[in-house]
């Protein structure tokens, strides 16, 4: 295929950049004025061609970053719908993998997903799982480094997070659905309703991602936000009357949510 090329004068860089990305995108977009075939002929159909594989590519990066969403929907919902996205959102980095950000959100209010409430929030376990991949390496707080610690000073740490923990709390069972969904096997009937918040973290070389008992969200929640101990753990009481912290620290620690600990001031 014959490459496209610039008419004569060449605009600038900045004015080329400004007149060629919108229409990249945009079908409704003209061919720009400074694209030209050989001899100067007009390049509508090589165009159409080049903007073409900018979104086929878009859409692949999104089918690559969200699997389980395109098992859930199926090939042909999953890219009319990530074809939409990429039309209303271009990308903002030369790194493909940090594409797609706002896809969950838009997940959220695309009007042929409403159907499936809780497909976005599949989608954000599917984003944490990503960024957690990705993330800074970092040390894990070990099980003696908070045995060490006073009882009676336990409820003024305050806990500095695992570069790639993740929380992401739902209103539905979207851990369920996710790990099904993300699995190799036959996807069978889902009976629970419960509502289910997801913890996504890196220890070592694999993400792993865990279930929360209810409580233990917003506690864990709270102590990413630098929240003390203490306070964290009277707001998951509150949240839930049954709250086991032993059980959220011990979580916490299998999982290698936390990196270190100091005593708030």
């Amino acid at each position: 295929m014959r490459s496209v090329s610039l008419s004569s004068p060449e605009p600038a860089c900045g004015r080329y950049a400004e007149g060629l990305t919108p229409g990249l995108l945009d079908p409704s977009c003209a061919t720009p004025g400074f694209v030209a075939g050989p001899n100067g002929k007009a390049a509508d159909r090589r165009f159409n061609v080049y903007r073409n594989n900018v979104t086929v590519s878009l859409m692949n990066a999104l089918a690559d970053i969200y699997p389980a969403t395109l098992r859930i929907t199926g090939e042909a919902f999953f890219r009319a719908m990530a074809r939409f996205h990429v039309r209303e959102t271009p990308p903002t980095s030369p790194l493909l993998f940090e594409y797609g950000r706002d896809f969950p959100d838009f997940i959220e209010r695309y009007e042929y997903a409403q159907s499936m409430p809780w497909l976005a929030d599949v989608a954000r376990i599917e984003r944490a799982w990503l960024d957690a991949y990705h993330a800074a390496d970092g040390a894990v707080l070990s099980p003696a480094e908070l045995a060490a610690v006073p009882p009676d000073r336990l409820g003024d740490l305050v806990f500095e997070a695992h570069p790639a923990t993740r929380i992401v709390c739902s209103a539905y069972p979207a851990v369920t659905i996710f790990s099904v969904n993300r699995a190799s096997g036959p996807v069978g009937r889902i009976e629970t309703t419960a509502a289910e918040s997801a913890l996504v973290t890196r220890p070592a070389l694999d993400v792993e991602v865990r279930r929360l008992a209810p409580g233990a969200d917003r506690f864990l929640g709270g102590l990413v936000a630098g929240e003390t101990m203490e306070r964290a753990a009277s707001a998951a009481g509150a949240v839930n009357a049954d709250f086991d912290p032993a059980a959220a620290i011990r979580t916490m620690l299998e999982a290698g949510a936390f990196a270190a600990i100091r005593h708030g001031g």
